[in-house]
């Protein structure tokens, strides 16, 4: 059986589209750039968008991150991790 995949529409997160959200978490990412490999599963899974793509690691614009931890889950060298809001 031959089956024909066409174009396949997926959605990318975009920042603001409810403002600032970054006053609603009580957890934020931190990057340890020591540890990051720049593989972007970050930037792939999050679903704010709040995470930038940069030459050699990533950062992260916390004016929109909510704080969810996805990040931190899917980062494969644990380069990430949640730290309380103060």
């Amino acid at each position: 059986m031959n089956v024909k995949i066409g174009f396949v529409p997926y959605s990318m997160p975009s920042e603001g589209s409810a403002g600032e959200t970054g006053q609603w978490r009580t957890e934020r990412p931190v990057l340890d750039e020591a540890k990051c490999i720049n593989c972007l599963f970050c930037w792939i899974y999050c679903p704010e968008g709040s995470i930038r793509r940069g030459e050699k690691t990533i950062s992260i614009d916390y004016e929109y991150c909510k704080g969810c931890g996805i990040c931190m889950n899917e980062c494969p060298t644990k380069a990430i991790t949640m730290v309380k809001e103060e």
